[in-house]
């Protein structure tokens, strides 16, 4: 079977609707995922092993204080604003200025019940941004044990 597309007719009304949308590469981050500012959403990885979630935020620029690490329930949000403005100094006559702004958030929902919301470590190194979110003894994975029949 193949997609054929279609001039006039029924669907005339609705003109490159579905072209538009066929077109666009959705998955372009470089050209979708970007703010009126220019600002980016920071790049995620999260790996899980049998003891914890391990996750890590692409963030160069940054600092540790300008990042807000929340957890509520099982919903981890990660977020930062950062204003960066130059000093006016008196006599300076400019006729452009622009002021940048950076804010994004993310947010994370981990399995119901399986984090111990206690031992969550957070470290920003070399532009990345890592967190360890331990899992909760009753929730790791057991190895099989062998059951002796009686």
């Amino acid at each position: 079977m193949s997609l054929v597309k279609r001039n006039g007719g029924a669907m005339s009304s609705f003109p490159n609707l579905f072209d538009d949308f066929f077109n666009r590469d959705l998955f372009d981050w470089r050209l979708s995922n970007y703010a009126g500012t220019g600002a980016s959403l920071p790049a995620v990885n999260i790996r899980e092993n049998n003891d914890a979630f391990e996750v890590e935020m692409a963030a160069p620029g940054m600092t540790k204080k300008d990042f807000r690490i929340q957890l509520e329930g099982n919903t981890l949000s990660i977020s930062s604003e950062r204003n960066n403005e130059t000093e006016q100094k008196e006599g300076e006559n400019y006729t452009r200025k622009e002021f940048s702004y950076q804010s994004f958030n993310r947010t994370f929902t981990l399995p119901k019940d399986v984090v111990d919301s206690e031992k969550i470590k957070a470290q920003y190194v070399d532009g990345v941004l890592k967190l360890w979110i331990p899992k909760r003894e009753e929730a790791k994975m057991r190895p099989p044990r062998m059951i002796e029949i009686g």
